[in-house]
């Protein structure tokens, strides 16, 4: 402020400094405020690193249970003398507990957020080991694979929000570090069922409640964070993807869950029936073609944990791209070169296609932000079932036309991710929101 002039009233001279003076301050003041509103309502808070290797940590330990009760069926085949349809009867009940309650879940807890439902969650899943680990009967196995995929669905939606708060306004690094972790459960459960179950049999289940025990410890100091999260005041939410009339709307999520049908359809052909793939083609043994897996499914969590961070820098829908439509050249080759070349097509297309969920998944939660929980359900819902039922279809196809034939046919799938160009481009803002 100028100071007054004793005994002189001030000049005009005077008026036009104090004028030009104050515009200044309230300009400045007035840009500094833009810039401040302008940043992602992540931007309060710095990525929190600790948390999501916590969540990332528990998605592991989960996923590992999950794929081990696929590891598994050959141990109740055995016990319980059950055919092929009762062994897919399991299988329906927990894909069903696990994708079908995902979005449910997520509806209910975007409305009344539950920070100590990861641990619950959890709980259904350890007790559904313990049962299995003593089950005597039939209905009792499939009572506890209901309650391993109800933990399942009760897990996702919620960790993929804390990922999220987690983030920092990092929102494809945040969640390429909770995908990767699942993805490593995935690939490690069917070895540890080959190391420790296989051999000791039903009752060493149930030293896989303690991985369960483990998770909800670590989840329960989770829902301390996310309940602190939860009474700080939140910023209105604000879509990346501003203002969509509802016909567009409606087209973007279509091709959304076609492209989860393309690339998921595509991971069970090698998820379920690589194995025996290899062993026809080229004659290798049971444990040479185990091992080939592995190294596709190391690929596949690799590749979950680029597909965020590089969204984050070029945007989420040229990774869509990159991940599904690039993956064809490599399925189209698969089925017609050696067994070489076969491991290294693999591995890439593993990585390639595997970096597409974060990005999806994100794009997703920007254009819905107000329901963070139902659509996280809805895609790993999706993701959940349309394995199993991609594993069934081609189950069929391949008992018809020969495995050789369902490869040659999903070599193509990656084609649809020419859809890709219907998506609206979110803007450079988006993926730094």
């Amino acid at each position: 402020m100028v100071p007054k002039r004793k005994g002189n009233p001030p000049t005009a001279t005077d008026c036009d400094y104090r004028r030009i003076v104050t515009g200044c301050f309230l300009t400045t003041k007035n840009r500094t405020m833009q810039a401040a509103s302008k940043e992602s309502p992540g931007a309060a808070h710095t990525i929190a690193f600790k948390i999501l290797g916590v969540i990332s940590f528990s998605h592991f330990l989960n996923d590992t249970i999950q794929s081990l009760m696929l590891a598994i069926y050959p141990l109740f085949k055995a016990n319980f003398h059950l055919n092929f349809a009762q062994i897919g009867l399991i299988t329906l009940t927990f894909q069903c507990t696990g994708s079908l309650l995902q979005p449910f879940v997520g509806y209910y807890t975007d409305r009344h957020p539950k920070p100590f439902s990861l641990a619950l969650g959890m709980g259904f899943t350890l007790i559904g080991l313990l049962a299995l680990s003593i089950a005597s009967s039939y209905p009792v196995v499939l009572l506890a694979a209901g309650l391993v995929g109800t933990g399942s669905a009760v897990f996702h939606p919620e960790s993929a929000r804390v990922a999220r708060l987690a983030s920092g306004g990092r929102h494809g690094l945040a969640q390429s570090i909770f995908q990767v972790g699942g993805n490593a459960g995935s690939a490690t459960g069917p070895l540890l069922a080959a190391w420790i179950v296989l051999p000791r049999g039903q009752a060493s289940i149930a030293l896989f409640s303690l991985g369960a025990l483990l998770a909800m410890i670590v989840l329960t100091g989770v829902g301390f964070w996310y309940r602190h999260r939860q009474r700080q005041p939140q910023k209105a939410h604000v879509a990346s993807v501003q203002a969509l009339p509802k016909r567009r709307v409606r087209i973007t999520v279509a091709v959304l869950l076609a492209l989860m049908f393309s690339k998921y359809f595509y991971l069970a052909s090698i998820n379920s029936y690589l194995i025996f793939y290899l062993i026809q083609q080229y004659g290798i043994s049971t444990a040479d073609a185990q091992y080939h897996l592995f190294y596709f499914l190391f690929a596949v969590a690799a590749g979950g944990l680029i597909g965020g961070p590089v969204g984050d820098r070029i945007g989420r829908k040229r990774v869509i791209w990159i991940s599904i439509l690039g993956a064809a050249p490599f399925t189209l080759a698969l089925p017609y070169v050696g067994l070489g070349a076969s491991v290294l097509l693999t591995v890439i297309i593993g990585f390639v296609l595997s970096s597409a969920f974060p990005a999806i998944l994100v794009y997703a939660q920007e254009m819905f932000p107000g329901r963070i929980g139902t659509v996280s359900g809805l895609f790993f819902g999706l993701a959940f079932g349309l394995a199993g039922i991609g594993a069934a279809v081609l189950g069929q196809l391949a008992d018809l036309w020969g495995i050789a034939t369902v490869y040659k046919l999903c070599s193509f799938l990656p084609l649809i991710g020419l859809l890709t160009i219907f998506l609206p481009d979110p803007g450079p803002t988006a993926h730094r929101a």
